[in-house]
């Protein structure tokens, strides 16, 4: 159970946060709505101090997964039970919607008084192709997760120092989770531009369920479900040929 509720939490934090910053943009009035062209480096900067936090917070207690990718690959490689796979996935869609949730409480004033021009609302919840042309959305997705799963394969915090002859186990602590939000920053940065690059299932489909929930002056009804297979299946291809890539480079 602590494993599950720091899933859970790490993973609200990581969407308050993230989908935070998307509503501090995009929203009428905010503090960060005159962003004069630099909104796509500001929405990059908070998602990956998104990640960040949310592993500070979740990591000694759950590993800090926050991402079924992240879940699916590590049980691949056999880093991670498969038993426990559903319950991680179950948490972080829980936190993603409980993260999502609590970005329209905080902006609701803001929400009500701005005009949704082209699927402006949904874009804070929910991610959206520039160009929709499903092939290649599917295909930006794997690969932006791919690049980002077999990256965090490769990631280490930990490392070992000999002194004296003796060798002594050395980490970064809280910086350990400097890597993975950097890692973030630049997948977003550089293979973010085609469908912004969700990396994530469930931080997509979290709150897309919660935008077709909630009352929200002006909101289309729908949630562009007729896409929203591309970054729950998309990801999760990526991570799949990413864990194997990284089981055939080790045999």
């Amino acid at each position: 159970m602590t494993k599950i509720c720091a899933e859970i939490i790490g993973t609200t934090i990581l969407v308050f946060l993230g989908n935070g910053v998307v509503a501090n943009v995009l929203l009428t009035k905010t503090k960060g709505c005159n962003n004069n062209g630099i909104g796509w480096i500001t929405i990059a900067i908070g998602w990956s101090l998104a990640v960040f936090i949310g592993i500070i917070v979740s990591s000694p207690y759950s590993g800090a997964h926050l991402n079924p990718c992240v879940t699916i690959g590590l049980a691949i490689i056999g880093k991670f039970k498969w038993n426990l796979v559903p319950c991680y996935i179950i948490s972080q869609l829980i936190g993603s919607m409980l993260g999502s949730f609590f970005v329209w409480i905080l902006y609701k004033d803001h929400f009500n008084v701005t005009k949704n021009d082209g699927n402006k609302l949904l874009a804070i919840f929910a991610t959206i192709p520039s160009i929709k042309n499903l092939f290649f959305n599917f295909l930006s997705e794997v690969l932006a997760t791919f690049i980002f799963i077999f990256t965090s394969l490769h990631l280490t915090t930990k490392g070992s120092l000999i002194f004296n002859g003796e060798k002594y186990l050395i980490g970064l602590g809280s910086i350990g989770a400097l890597p993975s939000s950097m890692l973030v920053l630049g997948v977003i940065l550089s293979l973010g531009g085609v469908t912004g690059a969700a990396l994530n299932p469930a931080r997509d489909l979290g709150p897309r369920i919660v935008y077709s929930i909630i009352p929200i002056p002006g909101k289309e009804k729908k949630s562009n479900w007729d896409y929203a297979f591309i970054p729950i299946f998309g990801p999760i291809v990526g991570s799949i040929i990413a864990a194997f890539l990284y089981l055939f480079l080790l045999s």
